[in-house]
């Protein structure tokens, strides 16, 4: 069973930089496309980035630009940084990774900008 840890979350002012981690386990997970989404209150899990096991990734058009998505296997983490953060991004961020038939997500960690 893959677990996810997510840390990193917290209150910035508008135009700050949040850098989010995810922690997985176990270490070596044949993990295959990786990424983040994010979830308001009432609203629906918005996909923000992915990591995409051929290669590559994808941004949400919201964050293209200002948002970056990387992975460090050696570690087991996959990072988002989010800079230019603007009010519009506050929302609860979930770590996600999909294996060969199941989606796996992180508890949740809350980012709150302040305008």
């Amino acid at each position: 069973q893959v677990q996810l840890v997510e840390s990193g979350g917290g209150l910035v002012q508008a135009g700050g930089s949040l850098r989010l981690s995810c922690v997985y386990s176990p270490r070596f997970a044949n993990l295959n496309n990786v990424g983040w989404y994010r979830q308001t209150p009432g609203t629906k899990r918005e996909e923000v980035a992915l990591l995409l096991s051929g290669g590559g990734s994808t941004y949400a058009g919201s964050v293209n630009g200002r948002f970056r998505i990387s992975r460090d296997i050696q570690k087991s983490t996959i990072t988002l940084q989010m800079n230019n953060l603007k009010p519009e991004d506050s929302a609860t961020y979930y770590c996600y990774a999909r294996t060969d038939f199941t989606s796996h997500w992180g508890q949740g960690t809350q980012v709150t900008v302040s305008s």
